[in-house]
């Protein structure tokens, strides 16, 4: 297949770094969300709070990642980055599947239970073990995938790890 020329990579990148914004912005909004709202002072407001950060998880972190994992695939199929050429592609390769999958099948299990408690219980949500657990487990898994994230900003930036036939054309990323 034929390889993007100079302009379409450009917009290829545009495209991945403004899926990139989103994911990282909104994870980074999440997780800010979840300390600063605190625990309301009723069951609509908690209500609330739950179906924001509910939200920002479908609308803004889900298209992001989802955005990033397309764009990053045509990177690496129409420009000369590859899939394996260099290191630092492949571990964000990993990193960027393992973070939606661990997104997909634990944290955003997480996010979407907090609403039906709170429709239940209303502020005796804030009692629940189940709601507590799923509160303090979002807090410190959601913070470490929000590292996870810079992390895989940094290597596209830094493109550690040169690749074994050397270092890549600067006309892409």
């Amino acid at each position: 297949m034929k390889k993007f020329g100079v302009s379409g990579q450009r917009i290829l990148k545009i495209f991945h770094l403004i899926m990139a914004s989103l994911w990282v912005g909104g994870a980074v909004a999440l997780n800010a969300m979840t300390l600063a709202l605190g625990p309301g002072q009723s069951g609509a407001e908690l209500l609330g709070y739950d179906l924001a950060r509910k939200f920002v998880d479908d609308l803004i972190i889900i298209p992001g990642a989802m955005g990033c994992l397309v764009s990053g695939l045509l990177i690496s199929w129409l420009t000369p980055w590859g899939f394996f050429k260099h290191r630092w592609v492949l571990v964000k390769w990993i990193l960027t599947v393992g973070c939606i999958l661990f997104g997909t099948f634990i944290l955003g299990p997480m996010i979407n239970d907090q609403p039906p408690i709170t429709t239940e219980l209303g502020l005796q949500a804030l009692s629940d073990p189940a709601y507590l657990t799923n509160r303090s487990n979002n807090l410190l898994w959601g913070g470490l995938q929000v590292l996870v994230i810079f992390f895989m900003v940094a290597i596209s930036v830094l493109k550690p790890w040169k690749g074994k036939r050397g270092s890549a054309p600067i006309t892409s990323s």
